[in-house]
């Protein structure tokens, strides 16, 4: 499996006819940064904060899963998506314990209330053991200035949130170690070029694989660097 522009921009395409004529960079970057992470025992996975549902369904055909389910807090999904979709209340997952094998966050944790944060993630750790967050890195205020820019750019076509809060190297490690996990891995990619590069730099961009710790893993909690 390899993730290429062109098979992304096919499948997005079918839901977003905006993807006919505009190459999807960003999310065939941000999907192979996710394939450089993917475990060969994700079969069942959880997307939580789909949106529209499009990077779910890119999921659901690009990668080798049996099921690929999506949850969010509001009904932006499309009608054209064959993954199956629900609206949660955003606290309380409506699946059993260990229904799935991973669960993915794509572009959505900086949207959440920071107290909500931790507890969200605790019980992504009830359903499923490992999460693959693909989110944001600020250093500080000018970080936070340009990610706000990019989230009104990526987020204001397609009704999405633009409030966000984004977090920094340190609080990432603080946040998964808040959530009974460790950093296992981390990736990012060349999401831009040019001009855009050089306003909004690729070291803002991350994507991590997280996995709970369990007893005997505290000594080496969040060892990978982001």
């Amino acid at each position: 499996m390899t993730v290429s522009a062109d098979d992304v921009a096919r499948i997005l395409a079918r839901h977003l006819p905006i993807y006919a004529r505009r190459r999807p960079v960003y999310q065939a970057v941000m999907l192979a940064a996710l394939e450089r992470l993917w475990k060969a025992g994700y079969r069942r996975v959880l997307d939580v904060g789909g949106g529209t549902g499009v990077i779910a369904e890119a999921v659901s055909e690009l990668f080798d899963v049996d099921e690929v389910v999506s949850v969010d807090v509001q009904d932006r999904y499309l009608p054209t998506l064959t993954i199956r979709h629900q609206v949660y209340d955003g606290r309380r997952l409506p699946f059993g314990d260990a229904s799935f094998d991973v669960v993915l966050f794509n572009n959505v944790l900086h949207h959440v209330d920071l107290a909500d944060r931790a507890p969200l993630l605790t019980e992504c750790r009830r359903v499923a053991g490992d999460v693959v967050i693909k989110d944001h890195l600020a250093a500080g205020a000018i970080d936070h200035a340009r990610l706000t820019a990019l989230d009104a750019i990526g987020n204001i076509p397609f009704g999405g949130m633009i409030k966000a809060r984004y977090l920094s190297e340190r609080d990432w490690r603080a946040l998964a170690e808040a959530s009974g996990y460790q950093i296992a891995d981390a990736a990012s990619g060349p999401y831009r070029s040019g001009a855009m590069q050089a306003l909004f730099p690729n070291r803002l961009e991350t994507t991590m694989r997280w996995e709970a710790i369990t007893p005997g893993d505290e000594a080496g909690a969040s060892a990978s660097r982001i």
